[in-house]
């Protein structure tokens, strides 16, 4: 089969033919790989954002969706010619071991889930069924930008109708954060960010007020405006950028909280004014959302197929495998929402 490989840090992927590994494990399930997301973890893993790489070359790639061909010993949520979305947070079912490729006599280590690769071992724990006709393309959503969003707002920040929320930087997740906020009837909503595009999508997804961060110097005085002097009920950074973290804490106010989705790369320290953390203000990582997906995934696909929750140009952008640097490039630039891999001609939607 064809996968990318990240073989070097800081380098391209190598697209290659490798081998599967001959048998399934306990726990273990071979999938056919259909799309791929492209998430800014498997950025900061090319980078080396939490330091050197001691598994390379390895495969990568944590959220997709996928047709079950075949199950090994133990497995009982997934069956074989299930459709399932393919997810990072594990979930209900066997955490099986970790399968090990080959390609050109050289071992290529995995995760419990990769999807830049057309057929993957995943642990059981890693797929959640969805309805045999949806659509593929649609369900890569589900396996992070989507989770992970609606779980910063109801897991992480607990946000309250009427209360305040600011979101820096509007990819994937932060667009999905913005529809979260809207469907408990936060109020104002600022979304910030460094193209107009973006916020525009943002604007269609619940946005209510939009700022442009390079064409506004005093950003965070416009956010005071927005949302008074003392500082926003929530503040939610996706950037992973420390100084933007420094004033994401700065605006939240002194019974608020400041959620951070983004990872700075190692040794890239926030300095912050602690004090406000003894009392009520609080500082939170968010690990995707706290999502359950075994429970999360279905309840928002219903959501879709119901008609309140909008998919409509998150995805504004796909690339055959071939091209995965070319889709990473992109990426980089700034301007793409989410970004998905057609995995394999034979596609289905």
């Amino acid at each position: 089969m064809k996968a990318a490989i990240l073989v070097e840090q800081n380098r391209p992927l190598v697209v290659e033919e490798i081998e599967l590994p001959p048998d399934l494990s306990f726990g273990q399930v071979l999938v056919k790989v259909h799309y791929s997301g492209i998430c800014g973890a498997q950025l900061n893993e090319i980078d080396g954002a939490k330091g050197p790489d001691h598994f390379l070359p390895h495969l990568l790639g944590h959220e997709g969706s996928a047709t079950v061909l075949r199950t090994g010993p133990g497995v009982k949520t997934v069956k074989p010619d299930d459709r399932v979305v393919m997810h990072w947070r594990p979930s209900d079912g066997l955490q099986s071991e970790t399968p090990v490729y080959r390609w050109n006599g050289r071992k290529v280590n995995a995760g419990w889930v990769t999807t830049f690769n057309e057929y993957a071992v995943v642990s059981e724990n890693r797929l959640t069924r969805i309805p045999m006709d949806f659509d593929l393309r649609l369900a890569v959503l589900f396996g992070c930008a989507i989770t992970t969003a609606i779980g910063v707002i109801n897991n992480d920040a607990h946000l309250k109708i009427g209360q305040s929320v600011v979101i820096l930087g509007i990819g994937g997740v932060g667009l999905n954060i913005t529809q979260a906020a809207q469907m408990v009837s936060a109020y104002p909503i600022v979304c910030v960010d460094l193209y107009d595009s973006k916020l525009e999508t943002a604007r269609r997804f619940g946005a209510t007020h939009r700022i442009n961060s390079r064409s506004t110097p005093s950003w965070a005085e416009e956010i005071r405006k927005i949302v008074g002097s003392a500082g926003a009920d929530v503040v939610i950074d996706t950037t992973g950028n420390s100084s933007v973290i420094e004033q994401a804490y700065e605006l939240t106010h002194a019974d608020g909280k400041t959620i951070l989705v983004g990872v700075p790369r190692k040794g890239d320290n926030i300095s912050i004014y602690s004090l406000p953390l003894h009392f009520k203000k609080i500082l939170k990582g968010s690990h995707g959302g706290g999502c359950e997906p075994h429970l999360d995934i279905p309840r928002y696909v219903r959501l879709f197929q119901q008609g309140k929750l909008n998919l409509d140009g998150i995805i504004t952008h796909e690339f055959p495998l071939e091209r995965i640097n070319q889709a990473i490039d992109l990426i980089r630039a700034g301007e793409a929402g989410r970004v998905v891999l057609a995995i394999g001609p034979q596609a289905a939607t």
